[in-house]
C-alpha cells in the first residue's frame, strides 16, 4: 500500500505550520526564549546534529523536521545521509538497534530550541507506524484489514492518521463531516420491527445529498444485523463488542443475505494483540483499533549532537 506524502494530507500547508506553531510557543511562551540555550551557547556558534532511531520500528514524519526547522530559524539546514534518502526510510521497519535518519546543520542556539518539538512530532508519529504495524502483521494471511478511528490527539489527527497508513493500516472516516457512521445512540428509540425501514430512509437521504459518501451502521446484536443487511446502500456494517462465536454467526447472516462482497463487516471492541488472530479469522473484512493512536508508545528517538 502507498504512503501519501504528508504534506499532501493537509487542506493546506498553512495548517501543519500553524500547528508547529503552537508547539513552538508552548515551549518558548510568550517572550520566545530558551533560556537554558541562550545562557549556555556562544553567540554565532554552528552546529550539526544526527536524528538517531533507537529503536526497532518504523521511522515516520521526516518530512514535517525541515518545517520544524525553518519555523525556529530560517538558517537551519536538514541534510540527507548517504545510503539513507528520505523516501527510502519515511515508513520503513527498521530492525537494527540504532539507525541515523537525517542530520540537521545551522546555527546551534536554535537546533537546540527545536530539538523537542522535532523529537515530540517523530516519536509520536513513528510509534503509531510501528504499532499499526504490529497488529498489520498479526492479520496477515486472513484477509482482515485494520483501520484507525477518531481516537486521535486533538489537532493532530491528520498526522496520526498518516503514521497509521504508513505503518501498513487503512484509515476510516476523517471526521463527522466525510461519512456517515450509524451508531447505538443514534437509533436507540427505532424499535427492531422499524429498523430497516428507518435506516432505508437515512440511507437514500444521505445518497442524496452525497451519492458517493460512506455508509455505516453499528449493531450489536444479531436481530439488529438481520433487520440492517436488509437494507440497499451501506457499505459497512460495525460489530460492536461482539465475541468471535457471535461474529462468525454475523458473518453467516451477512452471507446468507447475499450481502457478501457488497457490505463489508467490521470489528470494533476489546481488540488487543491477544485477540486480533481470532478476529480475523471470523470473516470480518475489517478491524478497527483505536489503541494503535491512543495508546502507540513513542518510538525511542534522539537527536545527537556531533562532536567537534
Amino acid at each position: 500500500m502507498s504512503i501519501p506524502n504528508l504534506l499532501s494530507t493537509f487542506p493546506s500547508a498553512h495548517d501543519l505550520r500553524a500547528l508547529i506553531e503552537l508547539a513552538k510557543s508552548e515551549d518558548l511562551g510568550a517572550s520566545g526564549d530558551d533560556v537554558t540555550s541562550r545562557l549556555l551557547v556562544q553567540p554565532g556558534t554552528s552546529g550539526v546534529a544526527t536524528i538517531v532511531q533507537k529503536g526497532v520500528g518504523i521511522s515516520c514524519g521526516l518530512p514535517i523536521v525541515e518545517m520544524v526547522c525553518r519555523a525556529y530559524d530560517e538558517r537551519l539546514r536538514v541534510e540527507q545521509i548517504p545510503g539513507f534518502h528520505l523516501e527510502i526510510i519515511e515508513g520503513r521497519l527498521n530492525e537494527q538497534r540504532l539507525m541515523p535518519l537525517i542530520r540537521v546543520r545551522g546555527p546551534l542556539e536554535s537546533l537546540l530550541s527545536a530539538e523537542r518539538v522535532i523529537l515530540n512530532f517523530l516519536q509520536r508519529l513513528s510509534g503509531i507506524a510501528t504499532m499499526t504495524n504490529r497488529y498489520v502483521r498479526r492479520v496477515e494471511g486472513t484477509g482482515a484489514r485494520i483501520y484507525d478511528t477518531r481516537k486521535t490527539l486533538p489537532g493532530h489527527r491528520l498526522l496520526e492518521k498518516y503514521a497509521v497508513r504508513a505503518g501498513g493500516g487503512f484509515n476510516h472516516r476523517m471526521g463527522l463531516y466525510d461519512g456517515l457512521l450509524v451508531k447505538d445512540n443514534h437509533i436507540a428509540h427505532v424499535p427492531l420491527r422499524q429498523l430497516a425501514g428507518f435506516l432505508d430512509g437515512i440511507v437514500k437521504r444521505s445518497r442524496a445529498e452525497a451519492p458517493g459518501r460512506f455508509v455505516e451502521v453499528e449493531v450489536d446484536r444479531l436481530d439488529q444485523l438481520r433487520e440492517v443487511v436488509k437494507v440497499d446502500g451501506i457499505d459497512v456494517i460495525l460489530l460492536d463488542n461482539m465475541d468471535c462465536p457471535r461474529m462468525e454467526d454475523a458473518v453467516g447472516v451477512r452471507n446468507n443475505a447475499g450481502r457478501k462482497g457488497s457490505v463489508a463487516l467490521e470489528a470494533s471492541g476489546g481488540v488487543t494483540l491477544e485477540t486480533l488472530r481470532s478476529i480475523a479469522q471470523t470473516g470480518v473484512e475489517r478491524i478497527a483499533v483505536g489503541a494503535i493512536t491512543h495508546s502507540a508508545p513513542a518510538l525511542d528517538i534522539g537527536l545527537d549532537l556531533d562532536e567537534g
